[in-house]
């Protein structure tokens, strides 16, 4: 009797997804082959181009100066040209700010008081500033960067151990680590795309990382939510744990796409009108709840069903 009531509730739970069902254990060396090319790519770039540690991280110079204009991407492109005429290297972002843009933010690498002199008079030279206009020139100590750098790395592994233990009480072991290895795949894909792209590691990484963090694993929750009910609603059918992985993504597939996708839409409306500094922390979040949305779908289940020890058939 209990067995027939079972069988009501999952043919009302599968009523809307007869037509459509995905195979992600069956295809999961797929979705692996794919996260080990992105792995490999990611490694390369790591060591072949680096990151471009922002002066958070490392320290340098920053020198903010009001252009008393509208400023547009033509300055910033002439301003950049003339810091690197005068200092001799690239500076690692030249940006805008204020509202309206009117500053112009230069960071580069540690330089002395007389290169900060020289950036000043030549950038001067060219929109005719005065002292006045120098709204901040000074070097920032590399040691608040390591602490930052320290205080970063402390607060991911914080959220990580967490997430960790409130996944392994609300359901096992085994799909706790499932989570948190998804989770490392995100920040992997974060952080090839950051340097790939050479986008700055400043601050705004930190917040980044963690919303990421957030977003993915409350994804992937909401698909192990679902397994958990299969698995008590199928006792006894004979179905494997597989199968039911396969049925419950299924199941949630539409839940996970809308809701990523209206995410997307947003912030993707704010990196194409935002300013250069809230573009460079929207465009790591697309990457990342891009990643989150694969890694919840394609690998978090099939995952979980690969380390999971016991595969055998549901009794009851």
């Amino acid at each position: 009797m209990q067995n027939d009531k079972n069988v009501g509730v999952i043919d009302n739970l599968n009523k809307d997804y007869k037509g459509f069902k995905l195979d992600v254990v069956g295809k999961r060396k797929i979705f692996f082959i794919i996260i080990g090319v992105v792995f490999l790519c990611g490694m390369i770039s790591f060591f072949v181009r680096g990151f471009n540690w922002d002066i958070d991280f490392v320290g340098g110079a920053i020198m903010e100066y009001n252009l008393n204009k509208d400023v547009i991407d033509e300055d910033l492109n002439k301003i950049t040209s003339l810091v690197s005429d005068t200092i001799g290297f690239a500076p690692s972002s030249v940006v805008k700010s204020g509202n309206p843009a009117r500053q112009v933010v230069i960071k580069t690498r540690d330089i002395n008081s007389e290169q900060r002199d020289a950036v000043f008079t030549a950038v001067s030279s060219e929109y005719n500033l005065t002292a006045a206009d120098i709204y901040m020139s000074n070097n920032t100590n590399p040691t608040v960067g390591k602490a930052l750098a320290q205080k970063t790395i402390i607060a991911v592994l914080l959220a990580v151990v967490l997430m960790l233990t409130y996944i392994v009480i609300r359901f096992d072991f085994f799909s706790g680590l499932a989570a948190v290895l998804c989770l490392i795949h995100d920040m992997f894909v974060m952080l090839t795309f950051y340097s790939l792209l050479q986008i700055p590691m400043d601050m705004n990484v930190i917040a980044a990382f963690l919303t990421i963090l957030g977003y993915s694993i409350n994804a992937t929750i909401i698909i192990f939510d679902r397994i958990r009910e299969n698995v008590k609603l199928k006792k006894g059918n004979g179905e494997t744990f597989g199968q039911i992985v396969n049925q419950s993504t299924s199941q949630t597939l539409a839940r996970s796409i809308n809701t990523t996708i209206t995410t997307l839409i947003v912030i993707i409306c704010v990196y194409i009108v935002g300013v250069p500094s809230i573009k460079a922390f929207v465009l790591p979040l697309i990457i990342g709840i891009s990643a989150g949305l694969f890694s919840s779908i394609c690998i978090a289940g099939p995952l979980w069903d690969l380390i999971k020890p016991q595969k055998a058939k549901i009794k009851q």
